[in-house]
């Protein structure tokens, strides 16, 4: 069961290269589950987000990108917008995911080798975390594997805590599936119903189904944890959505998984909007970035043709396509590539004439798509409704961006985010037709 928005904070306990302190001392504790004496606290509700770097089954799963976000970004991004919880931490033992954690905006506890085996469970992990950490009275354990949870989920779970006075609750799924005992040599040779009379077979409408664990999260407090327990006491579920129970640990066919969370995952605070203008980097975006030169000193670029393909589908989509660059590109090489956009060269200030062009257009900036991979794109990345970067981007610039692409500047990357950005506009113009 192992697994934010970006934001500036970058706590670690335990950090490896540290000496062990071993277990802290615990602090008292008062009625409400707060620290110290005579003080009256609201309990302390932490996110707990189980990262282990060691994953068998797909290598880094944590933060592999999924939909242009690495895993832990989409349940990270729920927990933070969600506003119930005083923090919100990721337990690993791998760098790369603490650096992918710590640029989301997590705090990190550096897991202990021997919470980190596979033979280890979630529960040691939870319970390390919590001996370094007397300050936390709730946990919420949310799976990094459950890319489409949403803030609204862990909003009415905190309040089923906090409010209704539940020690424990964690999600589950209605399923309308028909289940069969399993058929085994020497033991059982004919299967039986185990849910329904054959003679009988409910229609789906005529039946409520059942309830089953999905893995989202498990929310739990203090004294059931140490007691060794992640359900137990005062005891109930929270049914979520199905097309938000998406686990990766099971639905391990990432491109359909990938199109589940487009169309049903959880994007920010902000709502879409309708994309009217899209801006591309001409070098590393559009192009590979190389630059050649001929005898007679003529600049030579090359582009992929998926891309100018790219280009076409937005403006027969009546998205206004222009390109960008800061560098003086031959603009008679760049007229003979025959993407008929607009464009503009040698350009110190990007923001400033992107802004100028939405002015033009009359668009706020949620209405605008930009695709950049150089520092010099990065504030432009930040500002606009829908931002991307090729796989080759610089750290900056990746750090920017709501999606990374798979494939490279001038190897299909303009189009893969076209085709992003085409996704994600379906489901704007579902969405306001409901």
């Amino acid at each position: 069961m192992d697994s934010v928005e970006k934001g500036a904070a970058t706590s670690v306990s335990n950090p490896r290269g540290r000496p062990s302190r071993g277990r802290p001392p615990k602090l008292q504790r008062n009625s409400r589950g707060g620290q110290g004496r005579g003080v009256e606290k609201p309990p302390h509700m932490a996110a707990l987000i189980l990262a282990r770097g060691g994953s068998k089954g797909i290598p880094l799963k944590n933060i592999k990108h999924l939909a242009g976000v690495p895993l832990i970004g989409w349940v990270l991004r729920a927990a933070l917008d969600s506003g119930v919880f005083q923090s919100v931490w990721v337990s690993t033992d791998h760098d790369e995911i603490e650096n992918v954690a710590k640029q989301f905006g997590a705090q990190v506890h550096r897991r202990s080798s021997e919470a980190s085996k596979d033979s280890s469970t979630s529960l040691d992990a939870i319970i390390e975390f919590l001996n370094y950490h007397n300050e936390v009275d709730i946990v919420g354990n949310i799976q990094a594997t459950s890319p489409c949870l949403h803030p609204t989920d862990l909003q009415k779970v905190a309040e089923m805590i906090r409010e209704e006075g539940y020690d424990s609750v964690f999600s589950v799924v209605r399923r309308h599936q028909f289940r069969w005992g399993e058929i085994q040599k020497g033991v059982r040779e004919m299967t039986e119903p185990l849910n329904l009379n054959p003679a009988k077979r409910p229609r789906r409408q005529d039946w409520d189904g059942e309830l089953y664990e999905n893995g989202s999260f498990y929310f739990a407090k203090r004294h059931l944890i140490e007691m060794g327990y992640l359900q137990g006491g005062k005891m109930a579920y929270y049914e979520m959505r199905a097309e938000h129970s998406v686990d990766i640990d099971v639905d391990i066919d990432w491109p359909i998984a990938e199109q589940r969370v487009l169309r049903y995952g959880y994007f920010g605070k902000e709502k879409l909007k309708e994309i009217k203008l899209f801006v591309c980097n001409i070098d590393g975006c559009l192009t590979n970035g190389h630059i050649y030169v001929s005898g007679d000193q003529k600049e030579i670029i090359s582009y992929d043709i998926k891309d100018a393909i790219g280009i076409s589908l937005l403006k027969k989509s009546g998205i206004e396509v222009r390109l960008i660059s800061e560098r003086a590109c031959s603009k008679q090489t760049l007229s003979s590539l025959k993407l008929d956009c607009k464009m503009e060269v040698n350009v110190p200030d990007k923001l400033a004439v992107v802004d100028e062009w939405r002015k033009e257009m009359g668009l706020c900036w949620k209405e605008v798509a930009y695709l950049g991979n150089e520092v010099s794109d990065e504030e432009c990345l930040k500002k606009v409704g829908l931002s991307g970067v090729p796989a080759d981007a610089c750290a900056a610039a990746q750090k920017a961006v709501g999606y990374i692409c798979k494939s490279s500047g001038g190897r299909g990357a303009l189009r893969e985010f076209a085709e992003h950005i085409f996704l994600l506009m379906e489901n704007v113009i579902n969405s306001c037709q409901k």
